[in-house]
């Protein structure tokens, strides 16, 4: 049996939902527990991927190296929210029926102790594109580089096959997009519509040239497994972008947010982070989610 949670690794479903939470005020860290312990045993690590955050760990007084709370890019030039939340699950179907009697297992398990702070539905759309039209995703690592990219290695049980992971909520002004020309549109992410073709002449804000993972030092690969959502008149990008540590994201984000030599990443001339939170997602160990690092058993 795999030592971390594979729906990390397995390919964008057809429906999703990601839920957050946080801890509803009295609840005491026995309580928390107890529920913890009971969706770890409802967690499968593939349909049902779990992730929690430093103030939930912080409640229970224990520490998991690399955890902390997100809490945006300094000298940033764009808005980049950050939305501290104590636990994160992405519920993972093919089909739309299985998705919701899965919320409501996971809500019925968890809403003694945890209140909703954002459901959010999401989905698979064309061969995995965004709402704009284009791939996402092109660059991710593959089999044996995409599990070194997203999961802690070494031996110490527990933390072993254990990841980070970045979640936002983006929010696109289709009318923006739209405004712009087909040739705007290519320059602004650095790849053709058409045949997802690089530009080689793609301006320097271009997104692919602002997130290229091999030109940072060191390298800032991570494993991106973001899909589209909507509700309501609002849609966009739920991005979640996992790896053996935060680094890659923060690389990243710093970068196009033009706090690292002033050029805002063209992305943001028709979209918007509304969230950023960071979790960790525990290994699995013997079937069910590894919560020994929490005294959780």
């Amino acid at each position: 049996m795999t030592p971390y949670q594979a729906g990390i690794l397995q390919p964008i479903p057809a429906h999703a939902i990601y839920l957050v939470f946080d801890v509803r005020v009295g609840s005491s860290p026995d309580s928390v527990s107890r529920v913890l312990s009971a969706l770890a045993n409802l967690s499968d690590g593939q349909q049902l991927v779990i992730g929690l955050g430093a103030r939930l760990v912080g409640l229970l007084d224990k520490h998991i190296d690399g955890l902390t709370e997100f809490q945006g890019v300094a000298d940033s030039r764009v808005r980049l929210p950050a939305t501290p939340a104590a636990l994160f699950c992405w519920l993972r179907q093919q089909e739309r029926g299985a998705l919701v009697r899965q919320l409501q297992q996971v809500l019925h398990a968890v809403t003694p102790v945890f209140e909703v702070q954002s459901q959010v539905d999401a989905f698979k759309y064309l061969e995995g594109r965004d709402l704009s039209g284009y791939e996402d995703g092109t660059e991710n690592p593959e089999a044996e580089a995409a599990i070194d990219t997203a999961f802690v290695s070494g031996d110490v049980a527990g933390l072993a096959g254990s990841s980070f992971v970045a979640v936002q909520q983006w929010t696109h002004r289709f009318e923006r997009f739209d405004a712009m020309t087909k040739q705007a549109q290519d320059d602004a992410i650095g790849r053709r519509q058409s045949d997802n073709e690089e530009l080689d002449d793609a301006p320097e804000s271009a997104h692919v040239k602002r997130t290229a993972q091999e030109d940072f030092t060191p390298e800032a690969f991570m494993l991106r497994r973001s899909m589209p959502w909507s509700g309501a008149d609002k849609a966009g990008l739920m991005f979640a972008a996992f790896g053996k540590s935060f680094y890659a994201f923060e690389a990243q984000l710093r970068r196009m947010s033009g706090a690292e030599d002033g050029i805002v990443d063209a992305l943001f001339q028709f979209t918007q982070p509304q969230t950023g939170s960071y979790f960790w997602c525990p290994p699995m160990h013997e079937g069910k989610l590894d919560l020994r690092l929490l005294g959780v058993a």
